[in-house]
């Protein structure tokens, strides 16, 4: 069964073999993986999930551009599914265009409601960090994120030009 658990160095090789399937331009949002981040060795891979991990301590600065936020994996057993992330506030690119939340699950695990249950897990996360509603954004050509986001009580606000293209913006109370 499907669980949410801190990102971890023991699902580095699935964790590779997911990124595999999304090929050449591997899209995965809530990873919080960066540009310049080295996840193929294991030690690179280990630093780059103690610094996921850090982004959840507020007492921690975190680096420009960038907001506190906690990290899950979406495992089933040894097997990487996909990524989520809770942002714990908005900075003006995130209200713009990414969200307080973020999800991806790789394109074998798609189809069986996986972002719609770690959605709803990470919305009561949400809750007990204090927020009373959170903002979410698809692409207006994904259909699978958008039903989840309905799914999850998200409610259309706008579809807008942002930097990064359009998006479609939904909030959430909770």
């Amino acid at each position: 069964m499907p669980e949410l658990i801190p990102p971890s160095p023991r699902l580095h090789a699935s964790w590779l073999a997911a990124r595999e399937e999304w090929g050449d331009e591997p899209r995965m949002d809530g990873a919080g993986l960066g540009y310049d981040d080295d996840v193929e060795s294991a030690d690179g891979f280990a630093a780059w999930v103690g610094r996921l991990r850090a982004y959840g301590d507020r007492t921690l600065p975190v680096e420009q551009g960038r907001v506190h936020a906690t990290y899950w994996w979406i495992a089933d057993g040894d097997t990487f599914l996909g990524a989520i992330d809770l942002r714990h506030y908005l900075n003006g690119f995130l209200l713009d265009a990414g969200g307080h939340i973020g999800y991806s699950v790789r394109p074998s695990a798609r189809g069986r409601g996986v972002a719609t249950r770690a959605l709803a897990e990470v919305l009561y996360e949400a809750r007990l960090l204090g927020m009373d509603r959170v903002l979410l954004t698809c692409d207006p050509d994904n259909t699978a994120s958008m039903r989840t986001i309905e799914r999850g009580g998200g409610v259309l606000e706008d579809v807008r030009e942002t930097l990064i293209g359009p998006k479609r913006r939904y909030w959430i109370d909770l």
